[in-house]
Formats: structure tokens, sequence, C-alpha cells
């Protein structure tokens, strides 16, 4: 192609980095272009919630314009910004790699608390004007207040260095792509699984007119198939519920292992509780009208849950069940006590890690009282342990992620081999952690608690049994056997493996904590 293409740029610093990212990308293929700069709609209105801006075009109708006008060749634009259809004579030519969909929320390092989740104080005070945003962090954290937050990534960080709010939130992309320095903050990463992004977040769309075939032709370069395959899925599920209305919907499509896993999250509002849903599958067809069936009014539930442990009045958990009125029936099936009650703290001054399997063995280990005569990092088998360890003045320097304990034991040995842990956990341990680090690997067993299974458990008749730990699994099946029609979840797959020798099929939720479950129980 031997024109110079004209590319259509909002003017914020962002938007001028993704607009000469895309230049960039074209000179590479040896495409000359030069940028012009647009003002949008979305630049001037400073009182409304970004919400009620995203994804309706606020950000878009004058490059729109300008391109069906000719002034221009090209409109770069955020895709999750975009409607969900494309004004007429205009398309979606290619859409670039993306970005780490992550969300990063940032805390004046005076406003951190170790000891409660996400580590902002309690009652503190959020920056973010998405109602995606805030739905999912009232779920996780009721106690946060949330106040509007607008302005470009620079504005907003300014807004929390002066004090404004506690914490803001961002998404990760665009800290990344402007390179900007965060250490003066506090910053705890969630990942998109976790926290669910908005649909296309971290990816580029490229716009041009519709009848320019040469340079849809030319802009094939610079398509990535797999990222549009899996932004389609997302942006159809929005289109679905309401294209760019400011419904706090979240919806992340990624490839893993050869299977497509779909991650959504939906409330009423900014305030309501947001259900969660969690797909793996081959392929897409279909799924975007599963995933609407699963959120439809008239959907029917289980009446009753079972879950092997204490559930709190607070708890994600019992939040979740009980937005859709599900009784839960929690009792525990095994009761833990304690195997030594004095510990020397010497051993301690040997060891550079020290892993945690259980939220039993952290707390049973810090019953010890325990002193750390130099820095120590901390690994854990999950959230739940995490949140165990936050509890006792402590972050994790390693978070597990997986309901499979080889996942996390591969994980692990990367940061670990060679090194000296100590895993305190129960007297007869699984070991699968262990069993994963490599032979110059210095371990160290200390059983700090043991498990009683308890006898003569009463069966329930609830429609959906939830089991969270093997223990559970053999103290309930030692007297009862599976009623007709009821389903099994199993937390992880240490857990799982007991239904496999059983013979029992059963669910597993993809993340080994109270949201995973309840995804799961969501998802049936």
């Amino acid at each position: 192609m031997d024109r110079k293409i004209i590319i259509g740029t909002r003017g914020s610093e962002l938007a001028l980095w993704q607009a000469n990212f895309i230049m960039d990308s074209l000179a590479a293929i040896n495409i000359t272009a030069e940028l012009k700069i647009i003002k949008t709609q979305g630049d001037r209105i400073l009182n409304l919630s970004f919400d009620k801006l995203e994804g309706k075009g606020f950000f878009t109708k004058e490059l729109e314009e300008e391109l069906l006008a000719g002034s221009i060749d090209i409109a770069v634009h955020s895709h999750k910004d975009l409607p969900t259809e494309n004004p007429p004579g205009l398309i979606i030519a290619a859409v670039s790699e993306r970005e780490d969909p992550a969300e990063l929320l940032l805390i004046l390092k005076d406003c951190v608390d170790v000891r409660q989740k996400l580590s902002v104080k309690f009652g503190g005070m959020v920056g973010t004007s998405s109602n995606r945003r805030k739905a999912q962090l009232l779920a996780i954290r009721p106690d946060l207040e949330i106040d509007e937050l607008r302005g470009n990534v620079p504005t907003r960080i300014g807004k929390l260095r002066d004090e404004k709010y506690d914490a803001i939130m961002l998404a990760k992309a665009g800290v990344t792509r402007l390179g900007i320095d965060l250490s003066e903050f506090h910053v705890e990463e969630l990942t998109a699984t976790e926290f669910i992004p908005a649909p296309a977040q971290g990816a580029l769309a490229i716009q041009i007119r519709e009848s320019d075939h040469a340079l849809f032709e030319t802009l094939q370069a610079l398509n990535h198939f797999d990222v549009a395959e899996e932004i389609a899925l997302e942006r159809g599920v929005l289109k679905m519920f309401g294209g760019g209305c400011h419904l706090p919907l979240g919806v992340y499509c990624r490839r893993d292992e050869g299977k497509f896993q779909i991650f959504t999250s939906k409330a009423d509002d900014g305030e309501g509780f947001p259900d969660r849903l969690f797909i793996e599958t081959d392929n897409l067809e279909g799924v975007i009208d599963k995933i609407v069936a699963r959120f439809a009014k008239d959907r029917k539930f289980p009446n009753k849950v079972f879950i092997s442990r204490d559930i709190s009045a607070t708890s994600y958990f019992r939040r979740a069940l009980d937005k859709h009125k599900i009784e839960i029936e929690a009792r525990s099936l095994i009761r833990t006590v304690p195997v030594i009650t004095r510990f020397d703290s010497y051993i301690l001054r040997n060891m550079d890690w020290i892993f945690f399997t259980s939220k039993n063995a952290v707390e049973y280990f810090f019953k010890l009282n325990p002193s750390f005569p130099k820095k120590i990092k901390f690994g854990v088998m999950g959230t739940g342990s995490e949140d165990m360890l936050r509890r006792n003045g402590h972050f994790a320097d390693y978070v597990g992620d997986s309901n499979d304990t080889a996942d996390v034991a591969n994980d692990f040995a990367k940061l670990a081999n060679g090194t000296h842990i100590l895993f305190p956990g129960a007297d007869s341990p699984m070991g699968s952690i262990q069993q994963g680090l490599s032979a110059d690997t210095k371990i160290i067993n200390l059983p700090v608690y043991e498990t009683v299974l308890e006898e003569n458990v009463e069966p329930s008749g609830a429609d959906v049994l939830v089991f969270t730990s093997p223990s559970n699994v053999e103290a309930y099946f030692a007297d009862n056997l599976l009623e007709p029609g009821q389903k099994i979840i199993a937390i992880g797959k240490s857990t799982g493996k007991k239904f496999d020798e059983m013979g029992v099929k059963y669910i597993l939720p993809f993340s080994p904590d109270e949201v995973g479950l309840a995804e799961a129980v969501f998802g049936i």
C-alpha cells in the first residue's frame, strides 16, 4: 500500500500511546501513517459516572464520524469502549494482542491493613466509577465505601496521591502501557479470573470503513485472530444483556490447555451482590445462550445445599446463596486438635519459606506464637489459607490459584527449589507440594494438628452436597449413601479423588474457595 494512512485518536496520554503503538505496528510492515487528534464527548462530559459512558460510544462517536467522512482512515479504540454494533459503513478490521486484563487496587500505604482481604483498611474509601467494579468489590468487602472517580489514568492516580481516596481501582493494561511507577503505593493485583474484567478489556480495536478493502487486507497482518474469537464471545454476552447499558457485567474468555474457559459476573446494580458463572468447554458454540439461560430471572435453583464446613453469616458463600433463597446446611464432619503446644523458633533461623497447605495449618502454627529471627517468605495453597495468614498479620508471597495440588506444586517449585522450607500441617500430610520440589530442597515437616473424623454422621437430604476436604468425604460416606438426584461438588482434585475411587460423578469448581464453590452451585 503506497498511500499514507491517517489514524484518528483521542488526545489522552493512554489514547496516544495506543495510536502510536498501531502506527509503529504499521511501520513494521512498511505502511506510513500519521496521527490526527479528535476530542470526543466522553472527554468533555465529566459529571457522569464511567459505567454510564463505557460501551455507549461516548469515547468513540466523533472518531467514527470522521472515519465515515473520510478525514481519517483508521480509528484506534480501547475495544471495551465500543458499542456492540458498528455504525453502518464501519467494521473492525483488526484486534491487537491483549494486554493482561487484570485490575490493580492502588492503596495509600498508611491505609493498608494486612488483616483485611485486599489490604484496604476497614471501612476505607475506594474510588471507581464502574458499577462492575463496585459490585465485585462490595461482594468481597461489603464494609468499603465507594466513591466516583473520573479522569484519565494519571489524573486518577493524582487524586489518590492527594488523599481524596484511600484506594482506587484501575485496569492494569493502562498502567502497563504508560509505564507508570506505582512504588509509592501498596498495589494489590486482582487477576481476571478472580475479579472479572469488562468485555474486551485490554485489547485495542482498529476500525475502518467497510468499503476500504485494500486497507482491510493490509491490516490482517496486525490481527490476532485468537483474541478476536475470545472477545467476540465476551461482547456477544454484553449484547445479549443490553449492550452498553450501565449493567455491572464482567465477562472474560481465555484458552487453557486446549479448552475455553469463560468467567461471567453480573449484578442487578452496583449495590447488588453479583452472580458468578464459570464454564469450561471445547468450543464456543451455544455458550452465549447457555450463559444467558443461567442468568435468567425465572431459572430454578437448588432448594438446599449441604457444605462440610461451618459458614459464617457474612461469608461470600452464604451471601451468594442467600440471594436466591437457597437454604444452607453447614456442618463440619471432622474435628482438628493440636499435636504440639510448644515450638522452638530457633528452627526458623535456617528457613527461607514457610508453606501452609490449609487454613488449619496456619491457625495451629500461629497458636504456637512463633518468633521470626529473619525475613521469611510465606506460601499458601489457596485463598482460604491466605485469608488466615492475613488474620495473623502476614502477607503471602505465593498463593496457589489452582484446584489441582500438582499445578500448585509445580508453580511453587519454580520459586522455592533449592531453598529451606518448613511445612506446618497435619500429622499425616499428603505431601503433594513436597513431592514437587527438587532433591536439593531442604524440607522439614512440622505436625501441628491432627484430624479426627466424626462418627455416626447424619445424612443430608440437600439437593447439592459440597465437600471441602478428603476427610469430610470419608466421614460422610462411612455411614451414608448418595441419594437419587443429589449432585456433588468437590472443592479440589484431592477431594475429588475420593469420589473417583467411589465411582461417583462430581463437579470441580475453578477455584478451591468460597467464590469457586458459589460459582459451581450457580452453574448447576
